[in-house]
């Protein structure tokens, strides 16, 4: 069976050419123009500005200062749960790691080993844990913040396709996000291990972390790799911790029998950053 028309043509659109130069639009300082687009934008895709720090369009300089907007004081509180949500989102797929296989969508899994950019070490700490993947569609807050307590191991930038991540595309699409541009931050937690992956994709101008800044651009043909152990870098619960100047995904990895998820949780569901995502499990050691 033929894939729809719009993924066909994902295949045949010069997509890294089409994210540069979106990627130079939304960054530009272009007046009437920027605020006539940004204006077009909340309208269509209903965004409430009354939740932003600024909520004036006129006072964003560039697209991306829009898109990257802070949110007013308080506007997510975040929960007292062991692991609260880390963005405004829509559940894509989320529980168990089966051996090393995350599912991705009917028909469809990859390995986390593929996912981390090949670290067999490093993807060996999730094997038979637990993995959450979450959609940010162009409405939503695009900041992205800390689900728990971590220190900064490390973070890895893989190079790879830039295809859509919507969820019409992770039907059709195999390994869609271990395939597609993206940046691993590694963090120990008190719980142990804990990895957040930040999945490029079509027109996603870059990602950036609090602590580097702006990863990509450049966008290099082979891997990169910054160690912290000689930096003290912790982030709290529900802090900042990077941002996609224009949308994408989130995939976390936790180890075995770490967590589990709220019973609230199921596919497609929209989430708030803040709120509850999952409890500790009790081991037999802690009771």
């Amino acid at each position: 069976m033929l894939p729809p028309l719009p993924i066909t043509q994902q295949y045949l659109l010069p997509k890294k050419l089409l994210t540069v130069l979106a990627g130079k639009f939304a960054s530009a300082r272009l007046g009437s123009l920027t605020q006539w687009t940004i204006r077009r934008f909340v309208a269509h895709y209903r965004v409430d500005m009354q939740e932003a720090a600024d909520p004036r369009i006129e006072s964003y300089a560039s697209f991306n200062d829009f898109f990257t907007r802070p949110l007013k004081p308080g506007a997510r509180p975040i929960a007292a749960a062991p692991f609260v949500c880390p963005v405004d989102a829509a559940i894509s797929q989320f529980g168990p790691i089966e051996h090393d296989q995350l599912f991705q969508a009917k028909g469809h899994s990859y390995s986390t080993r593929a996912l981390v950019g090949g670290d067999q070490a490093l993807a060996h700490k999730f094997e038979h844990g637990h993995f959450a993947t979450l959609y940010l569609a162009p409405k939503d807050y695009h900041r992205i913040h800390m689900p728990c307590d971590g220190r900064l191991k490390r973070m890895i930038y893989v190079p790879g396709d830039l295809f859509s991540v919507n969820p019409l595309t992770a039907r059709h699409v195999p390994s869609l996000f271990a395939r597609n541009e993206r940046v691993v931050c590694e963090f120990e937690c008190a719980h142990g291990a804990m990895v957040m992956v930040l999945v490029g994709a079509t027109i996603v101008g870059s990602m950036a972390t609090v602590w580097h800044g702006v990863v990509n651009p450049p966008r290099t043909r082979d891997v990169r790799e910054w160690r912290y152990d000689d930096r003290e870098i912790t982030l709290a619960k529900g802090q900042e911790m990077g941002r996609f100047l224009l949308g994408s995904t989130v995939v976390m990895l936790f180890p075995q029998n770490v967590l589990t998820f709220t019973p609230d949780w199921s596919p497609t569901r929209p989430v708030r950053l803040g709120e509850a995502m999952a409890t500790v499990i009790e081991t037999e050691a802690a009771l």
